[in-house]
């Protein structure tokens, strides 16, 4: 080979050395930069808010017993009227009332308790139920009833199905001001986390949405409920 020849197999040889080392480089930095990118962080961010009910419905369940089952009917409607009364009395709406269908118990059917004889051998138990937008004039009616008391209606105030239940049903409407304030909480804890880590804290990579839930404040303010949501948020980070 002549001295021209080998220069040129020189310089070609130089070129694509040189060719591949910056193929090199490229990809190792394309590597470096594709680590960088899939570095990331999750984080969690919680919002409680506490409103107040929007709807109550109180059941008001008494019994009455009898021994002739007319008699007992006539108890039962003179009953609910008195109650119905009552109610209407002291500002409930009668739209906001309703009475369910009386449980009647024929004790002289039943297959158990002995021989004895009960006193009576009917009894009934009947719900007077107030379902009402209006929560603190029920609440103030609710310490009222001892009146019915005095009237002679025997309340069965411990009965679980008697319990007075509060709904919170404005949920849609707090839900975006509550996810926005979780998802602010989030990026604090992430921006803290990357001045933490000397990083840089990029865009969103993935987000979710934890479930509203919806609880009594406490036992003793059931009428106020709090609202919980976590989001959980992960964002990307670079040196």
């Amino acid at each position: 080979m002549n001295t021209q020849g080998k220069g040129a197999a020189l310089i070609l040889g130089a070129f694509l050395c040189g060719g591949l080392m910056a193929l090199g480089f490229q990809i190792s930095q394309s590597v470096i930069e594709y680590r960088q990118f899939e570095r990331s962080v999750t984080v969690k961010g919680l919002s409680e808010q506490e409103y107040p009910a929007d709807i109550v419905i109180w059941p008001i369940q008494y019994t009455v017993a009898d021994n002739s089952l007319e008699s007992l009917y006539e108890s039962i409607e003179n009953n609910t009227g008195l109650i119905s009364d009552f109610l209407t009395a002291r500002g409930i709406a009668k739209s906001d009332i309703s009475v369910s269908a009386a449980a009647i118990t024929d004790k002289s059917a039943q297959q158990y308790g002995g021989n004895a004889a009960p006193t009576f051998r009917f009894t009934a138990a009947q719900t007077v139920t107030v379902y009402s937008s209006d929560i603190d004039l029920v609440r103030g009616v609710m310490g009222q009833l001892t009146e019915l008391g005095k009237k002679g209606i025997v309340l069965n105030q411990n009965n679980y199905q008697a319990n007075v239940e509060y709904i919170f049903t404005r949920l849609n409407e707090v839900k975006p001001m509550m996810i926005e304030e979780a998802t602010t909480k989030a990026r604090e804890v992430a921006e803290k986390f990357a001045k933490d880590s000397q990083s840089v804290l990029g865009k969103i990579k993935r987000a979710s949405q934890g479930q509203f839930s919806i609880s009594a404040r406490d036992r003793n303010n059931p009428h106020i409920k709090k609202l919980r949501v976590v989001s959980t948020v992960e964002y990307y980070l670079s040196d």
